[in-house]
């Protein structure tokens, strides 16, 4: 089967309850691959991920800031990736209003 990860982009980025799209595209015992899709989105001011799994995470357009719990933050662009280690505490600070944001996440133990 083939598909292309820039394809049925809803036309308002959103689900219908507003929220970020979470899409699962492959699983395996110990990996997941997701697409998600933001547009303005940013976690709760007081809200983690606290993962127990680790986290490859590569923006494929867009823009967006991650921060972590111990203050660093992170600037993302188009071609942009980050390994997040399992338990490191962070959130999505922001992700572009005005454009739609593409994230390619792994998932893996």
């Amino acid at each position: 089967m083939t598909d292309n990860i820039f394809t049925a982009i809803p036309v308002d980025s959103t689900s219908q309850s507003g929220a970020e799209i979470f899409e699962n595209l492959a699983a395996g015992s110990h990996v997941r691959i997701e697409r998600i899709i933001s547009r303005g989105h940013s976690s709760e001011p007081d809200n983690w991920y606290d993962q127990v799994e680790s986290e490859w995470v590569m923006l494929l357009q867009g823009a967006a800031i991650l921060s972590f719990e111990d203050g660093e933050q992170i600037c993302l662009a188009a071609g942009d990736f980050v390994d997040i280690a399992a338990g490191r505490k962070h959130r999505v600070a922001w992700t572009d209003p005005d454009a739609v944001t593409i994230w390619l996440a792994v998932h893996y133990t």
